[in-house]
């Protein structure tokens, strides 16, 4: 049984807690996850969500142990990033959590940090970095080759893509095949992106129709 503290107490916390939970429910002992206790600035977040298990005070203030993994349990990709440096930086253990339902391959290359929500499908003979936050749904296809530290809401990447660093995809996203993206953009939720993005790019749309509801005739 592993041991995780999670860093984060707001939703992104209250998601993976969640999914742990569920996750226990549907594996042997020896896979289960026990959460020691959670990380933040302060506990107004956890006291909002009622966690079982308690607040251990600042990262700052954390003794490392070696027997307990940290979980990045932070959507927002560029606090995320600077967790990161701080827990390399103190020399702790930032561990994954894939949960059972998700679809993978047994030899997928796949780094460290990386936290998987369920229905996720992650394709074989894809590559995926380190330290990415990916929610239930999102699928990443065959030979795409991921960075570190990407969040993808839902989202879908086609075959071939090549996804940089510290990249935000907004729910139901898609990249189309063989396109490349740079790194710290954002795309905006439900976009198509049909062109190769390099760095420091917002993808949104700049015109919205509007939907009508037009009611049929008889």
């Amino acid at each position: 049984m592993r041991k995780v503290v999670i860093l984060g107490t707001g939703g992104a916390a209250s998601e993976v807690t969640f999914y742990i939970e569920d996750h226990n429910t549907k594996v042997d002992q020896q896979n289960q996850i026990t959460i020691v206790g959670y990380l933040d600035q302060n506990d107004d977040l956890w006291k909002k969500y009622d966690y079982s298990a308690p607040w251990l005070g600042s990262i700052e203030s954390y003794e490392p142990d070696s027997e307990v993994e940290i979980l990045i349990a932070i959507g927002n990709v560029s606090v995320r990033r600077k967790m990161i440096n701080i827990l390399l930086e103190k020399g702790l253990t930032i561990g994954s959590f894939i949960h059972e339902s998700v679809i993978m391959p047994k030899n997928l290359n796949i780094g460290v940090g990386n936290i998987v929500f369920p229905f996720c499908i992650l394709e074989k003979h894809a590559n995926i970095g380190n330290y990415n936050f990916i929610t239930s749904y999102s699928f990443i296809s065959h030979d795409c080759e991921l960075g570190d530290n990407n969040f993808f809401s839902a989202a879908g990447i086609a075959g071939s893509v090549k996804v940089g660093n510290d990249n935000y995809f907004g729910i139901k996203s898609v990249v189309i095949p063989g396109k490349t993206i740079g790194n710290n953009n954002t795309v905006q939720a439900g976009m198509v992106v049909d062109k190769n993005v390099k760095d420091d790019t917002t993808i949104f749309y700049r015109y919205k129709e509007q939907v009508l509801a037009i009611p049929k005739v008889n």
